[in-house]
């Protein structure tokens, strides 16, 4: 048998149910009810939107620029192993400027890597950067051996230069596309939340309106009035408070436009066009060096180069500056491909890494410029689509919590008086 309460308890209880039953019974109840919901909804909807503002402010603040460094850093680091190939194919000292781009795109890296640090914060992020923090002076450890041979003539300088491009294809890159994309898919994870509804609100809101056509049942019930102006003012504060956030929500949503022709996604294609032009650039330089067969590297090419095509046509279409640029690349690698193929080993190497105006060199530092520069831009509408978002949730919160905090004490000064006409 279940333990009875005690009689004092009991009795209480009963007194509780008697006076429920009565008329003032019934507003008291309908006052706790509805009082309670507003005060719910209202606290609820300035967390949830509230968090909404925080996740914009990581978003500008951490998750965006560590994407971007995350890219710099694949970028950098594949224009380093780029510039090392070009330096080993001019044979003895290298020119000056290849030397130069090549410790540009180091010290990139090594910026990018800084700024991937500071805001990594989860042991993913982390655990990457400390596998290229500890690879990379292992890899221009190897690159400088390859340069110092190459300069005596050493024929094993080319494996140095082999390792050091193996221990960058193989782990150095990999390790930052990995970071590169578990940073664009936060970004993208970052704007679905903030763009999302927030449906613990919208139902509370909705059992509060709920609540108040239940209370005002009760009073035609029970007093015969078929109007409350404190009932009904609570209604259009909660009906206002569901515009608010429903609208805010959004507004914030459509600026940040994450669909396939949203900024973001044009933000991520280009970035990817970017690195895999680098890739490119990296097969197009290292096929030279082994001196044999370069069906293979020239599949890697024709791979990454299509990739290359395929997102600027999507992003810039196949009329833009950097379309064409591209073309203007690639047709100057099969120039290129030709005099290999004809034996013209100088002439390949010239028009592969030479200084002249219709080199391979130069029609990719061309491109690379109009991929940067179509890449700042629309980095600056995705954060400005951002801050738009921002601005839309910006008086949500402290706005919707006020017209409930106002609905609850409509409710009760509304229901006061009907009370009052009992006691």
């Amino acid at each position: 048998m279940r333990p009875r309460l005690p009689a004092a308890a009991r009795n209480g209880a009963g007194w509780l149910r008697r006076f429920a039953a009565t008329t003032p019974g019934a507003i008291g109840v309908v006052v706790l009810v509805v009082v309670t919901l507003c005060l719910l909804a209202g606290f609820t909807s300035a967390n949830q939107l509230s968090g909404k503002i925080s996740r914009h402010e990581t978003l500008l603040d951490r998750t965006e620029p560590l994407a971007y460094a995350a890219q710099n850093l694949y970028v950098s680091l594949s224009a380093a192993d780029a510039a090392a190939a070009e330096a080993f194919l001019s044979g003895g000292i290298e020119a000056p400027d290849v030397r130069v781009r090549y410790q540009t795109a180091l010290a990139d890296a090594a910026a990018a890597l800084a700024e991937a640090t500071v805001g990594a914060n989860d042991p993913q992020t982390r655990l990457i950067v400390a596998r290229v923090s500890a690879e990379l002076p292992a890899y221009t450890g190897l690159v400088e051996a390859a340069r110092a041979n190459n300069r005596q003539g050493f024929p094993v300088g080319a494996a140095y230069l082999r390792e050091a491009s193996a221990l960058m294809q193989d782990s150095l890159l990999k390790n930052a596309e990995q970071l590169s994309t578990d940073r664009f898919t936060a970004v993208n994870a970052e704007q679905g939340r903030i763009g999302a509804l927030p449906w613990t609100t919208i139902g509370l809101l909705l059992l509060v309106l709920i609540a108040c056509g239940a209370g005002s049942y009760v009073l035609l019930e029970r007093t015969n009035r078929r109007f409350n102006l404190g009932l009904a003012a609570a209604a259009g504060a909660t009906v206002l408070a569901l515009i608010w956030a429903v609208a805010a929500t959004t507004i914030a949503g459509a600026a940040l436009d994450g669909g396939d022709s949203g900024a973001a996604h044009r933000f991520e294609t280009l970035a990817q066009a970017r690195i895999l032009a680098q890739q490119a650039r990296t097969a197009e330089t290292l096929q030279l060096i082994t001196r044999g067969d370069i069906a293979e590297g020239e599949e890697v090419f024709t791979q990454h180069t299509t990739g290359v095509r395929d997102r600027l046509t999507a992003v810039t279409g196949p009329d833009s500056a950097a379309s064409q640029r591209f073309q203007g690349w690639t047709a100057g690698h099969r120039k290129q491909v030709e005099a290999y193929q004809a034996a013209k080993f100088n002439e390949a190497v010239d028009q592969a890494i030479g200084r002249g105006p219709e080199t391979s060199a130069a029609k990719f530092t061309s491109l690379d410029e109009s991929l940067r520069t179509e890449l700042g831009e629309v980095r600056g509408e995705l954060r400005g689509g951002v801050d738009s978002a921002g601005d839309a949730l910006s008086y949500s919160p402290s706005a919707t919590l006020l017209l409930m905090l106002f609905a609850a004490a409509a409710v009760f000064v509304g229901l006061w008086p009907r009370l009052k006409e009992f006691l």
